[in-house]
This record gives structure tokens, sequence and C-alpha cells, in this order.
């Protein structure tokens, strides 16, 4: 084999998966069609778990400058209705406003520094495997050429090759009678609010970072860059819009007026850029039939695309990585035990189906019409109950999954296939706090009862699995395993039950971590 593990797509997925590889010591390489980063802008941040997957690897410290953990955020929105988790403890859904380059430039520096070998201006243009690995075509600057690895992964968007090529199914529909509008542009100050950032036209006010339906269309504005906004529309059921025309300024003008009634006059942003101008018709929502085809695996937009009300797109994908990164390089490695990498699929797929879901039903209460509008309004009572403002936001960031841990654990405990809290940590060194510990994306085994029964039980794995020794305010079994992705593999028994400690984590390590070196 040249290479144990081939990347194709230069995006965040792409590059974080690199990173998750090259923690757990294998050295991919990545191929990026484009010779330099994108100018386009994209998404404007993270939202959801992904915030705190960032925080475990070092890198929301890194990303932010800031000196303190994740913070949750006070409010959201769920199609474009308020989502006020002020009240909730501990807040269920985190916000990391940074634009989509940013993120790609970070983390490809990072990836720079684990060793990754990233080639620009390679393309990935067919493939072949086979039993033993997988034979890829590239084209590239300096000719065209073929490069063998054991195991392939597409990070390659919405159109893989990869996927394309190794026979992966993609589902879904195609929505055609929707147009949305997006452009970058300096609105008038007499009509913006200093205080609050609101747009106060046709006698109301437009909170930024909203989506606000109104009975012609959807209508939001925010702000990234002093001075610019960012102006989005969306309408429904306008006629086919020629494509050959480029969308221009006064085009999103006609349809801001025709949304909320008013004219908004914008002019374009004098600073350098880049800026939106961007029009959309229709709306693909596909999910990949399998994540996996032998050796080739999909990940990130070439496994799923869908609307991205609510931002749930690199929340969905970089976890996906992170749930792969660490089987991979056990496939890799050798240690790893049956059937270990059909769990991606096992485990991310139902993800992908759960986030397809709630954009659909987003997109659905922003829909224009008078049953639309009766729905929200029971929405709105609904989301007047604590509980299900929690559950709604815990769908959203992702969290209120749970994955199938197997029978290791006698009597599950509530934390078994969820991840782990992130606790604050006495320990001989000093105290620190649980994501502190899991920078290097390897297993760990907490144990906060002290004695010497789960060290000793998890001697045979420890190449492979750390074992710290702490304790913790917070009420939570006295042993915990946790995955590289973050997830509970075992607890112990509670104490009252008067079963060893260890009971069933021989088991949960040989499920998750192969047999004893």
């Amino acid at each position: 084999m040249s290479v144990d593990v081939v990347i194709a797509g230069g995006g965040p997925n792409g590059l974080m998966l690199a990173c998750e590889l090259s923690l757990a010591g294998v050295r991919p390489v990545l191929l990026e069609r484009l010779p330099e980063p994108g100018e386009e802008p994209r998404a404007n941040g993270l939202v959801g778990r992904v915030v705190q997957v960032l925080d475990s690897r070092g890198l929301y410290r890194r990303f932010t400058g800031a000196s303190h953990p994740p913070v949750p955020a006070p409010f959201f929105m769920f199609g474009g209705m308020q989502l006020d988790l002020s009240t909730l403890d501990p807040g269920p859904l985190h916000i990391l406003p940074i634009p989509q380059r940013r993120l790609e430039q970070l983390l490809q520096e990072r990836a720079l520094e684990l060793g990754v070998e990233i080639r620009r201006g390679h393309e990935l243009v067919d493939l072949a495997q086979d039993g033993d690995g997988v034979t890829v075509a590239v084209h590239a600057p300096g000719g065209d050429y073929e490069l063998r690895t054991r195991y392939l992964v597409g990070c390659d968007g919405a159109h893989s090759v990869v996927r394309k090529r190794a026979g992966i199914g993609f589902p879904g529909a195609t929505a055609e009678d929707v147009v949305s509008r997006s452009a970058h542009a300096v609105l008038p100050a007499s009509a913006l609010d200093p205080a609050t950032g609101e747009l106060l036209l046709a006698g109301a006010r437009w909170r930024p970072f909203m989506f606000h339906r109104t009975a012609h269309g959807v209508f939001a504005l925010a702000s990234f860059e002093p001075g610019v906004h960012l102006v989005t529309t969306m309408e429904w059921g306008r006629g086919r819009i020629d494509e050959r025309v480029p969308m221009t300024l006064e085009e999103l003008r006609d349809s801001v007026h025709r949304v909320l009634g008013a004219d908004l006059p914008m002019t374009p942003p004098a600073s350098r850029g880049p800026h939106v101008l961007r029009r959309l018709t229709g709306g693909n929502t596909r999910l990949a039939d399998r994540y996996r085809a032998g050796r080739v695996l999909v990940a990130g937009d070439a496994a799923h695309v869908h609307s991205a009300v609510g931002g749930p797109g690199l929340n969905l994908g970089l976890q996906d990585v992170v749930n792969l990164g660490w089987k991979l390089a056990a496939e890799v490695h050798g240690w790893a035990p049956p059937g270990l990498l059909d769990t991606y699929h096992g485990e991310r797929h139902p993800v992908g189906r759960r986030v397809v879901t709630h954009t659909r039903a987003q997109a659905a209460l922003l829909a224009p019409g008078e049953e639309v509008t009766a729905l929200r309004e029971l929405f709105a009572e609904l989301l007047e109950h604590k509980e299900n403002r929690r559950h709604i936001a815990e769908l959203m960031a992702g969290s209120d999954i749970r994955y199938d841990m197997g029978d290791a654990c006698p009597a599950p405990h509530p934390l078994l296939g969820r991840p782990a809290p992130d606790l604050s940590l006495a320990t001989d060194a000093g105290t620190v706090r649980l994501a502190d510990l899991t920078h290097g994306a390897r297993p760990l085994l907490l144990d906060l009862g002290g004695g010497d029964e789960l060290e000793e039980t998890a001697a045979g794995w420890k190449d492979r699995v750390d074992v710290v020794t702490a304790t913790s305010s917070r009420r939570v079994p006295a042993g915990l395993l946790i995955r590289p992705d973050g997830y509970v593999a075992w607890t112990s028994p509670d104490e009252e039950t008067g079963d060893p400690v260890s009971l069933g984590l021989r088991e949960a390590l040989a499920t998750w971590f192969g047999v004893p070196a």
C-alpha cells in the first residue's frame, strides 16, 4: 500500500478527519481539487455539540482566544421561532461564530502541525476497490497518477465523486418551488437601532440572527462585519428563474419589498470582501443509503444534504468524522474488534436521518399559508414549556442521541451511550477539566472511586486506553469508560448493588478496543 488512508476533500470535515487520524497515529494523505482555499463565503459558525467536541481537542480556546470553556447560548431559533434557553440549566446548545474560511484555515494549520500531507490541486477522478484496498485515480497539475490506499474516505461534498464511484445511493427529494437570495449590503444607518442591531422597517423591529416569516416569505439579516449586513430572503412559488441571469443587489431589494411590504435601500459594501451575492433555487434533502461500501466511506455533505435552517451542517459532518477517525485508525493498527468500522454507519446514519427530519420540520414552519400559521401558533404554545424547549434544543445540538453500547452494563446508567459531561476533576497533578484529558483523542478510563480494581482490569489495554484516577464533586458512577469521540461506553455498577466495581469492564473494553495486548 502507498497510503493507509486517503481523504478526498479539504473542507472542514476532511481536515478534521485528517487531524483525528493523525492523533491516532495514522498519517493520511488529503486530496483537495482546489489549488488554494476557496474565497466564497459559506457557513458563518458552528451550532451544537460540535463546539464541545472542539473543546475536547483543545481547539476551542485556540479558535476563539477565550480562556474559559464554551458557554451555552441563552437563546436560538427553531423554524424562525425564538427558543428561550436562558432558564435551562445546564444549557443544551452551544454556538461558535466563525466564518467557514477561518475555520478551514485553523484546521489546516492544525493538520499541518500533526504532519498531515495535503495535496492541493489534486482531484480524485475515479476509484476501484478490491478486498485489499482502493486504487485512486488522481488528476494533478504535474500529471495524472494513481494512489493505492487501504481505505478511502469521501469528504468531497454533495456532488461527491467518491460516493458515486463507490455505488452508494443518495435517495431523497428536491424542492422546486423555493428561491433563496442572499447578499452582503450596507443598510441606511437611520434604519438600524444602534443598541440592539434591529432593523426598523414597515412599522416593525426585525431582530438580527433570526428568520422572520411573513405572509409573503422569509426575511433575515445578520452582521459579521461592522457596517455590513448579510440580508436574506426566501420566497415560494414565484415561477421559474433564469439561472443564466446573474443575481443583483436590486433583485434582492425587490424581493425584500415583496416579503416585508416596504423598500429597504441597499448599497454594495466598500470593503474588500469576499462578499455574498447569491441566488439559490430549489433545495435538496438527501441521505446516503449507506456510509460504508467495503473500504470506501463517506462523511459530511457527501453523506447528507439538507436545509441550512438552524445551521446543522457542520455540527453533523464534524461529528461524523470524529466518530469515524478512531475506528478507522483501529482498523489500520490491527486491533479493531470485529464489526467496529460498521458501527460508523450504525451510529451516524440515524443521526443524519434525525437532522433531515428537523430541518424539514423547520422548513415547513417557515412556509406560507394559513395552515402553517395555525401550526406555528400551536407550536409556540408548546415552546412555553421548559422541557419542550430543552427537547428541541438537544435535538438541534445533536446531544439527544444515545448510542447502543451493548450489554456490558447490567443496569445501564443514564450516561451510558451519551456524551460524557465535562467534569471538574481533582487529580494528583491538580484540578483539571475532563475536556483537558481528551486532547489526544485516546480512549479514557476514568476511575473516580480509588482502589486498584479498574486499573488492574484494564492492564491488558494500557497500550490504547489511558487510565486516570481522580475525584469529582458531581455525583456520577465511580468508573467511566469514555471512547475517543467522547461517548460513555461503560459505567460501573451502583455501589448499592454490591457488585464488583469492574463488572462488565473487560467486556466493554473488548467490544470497543479489541483483545488485550
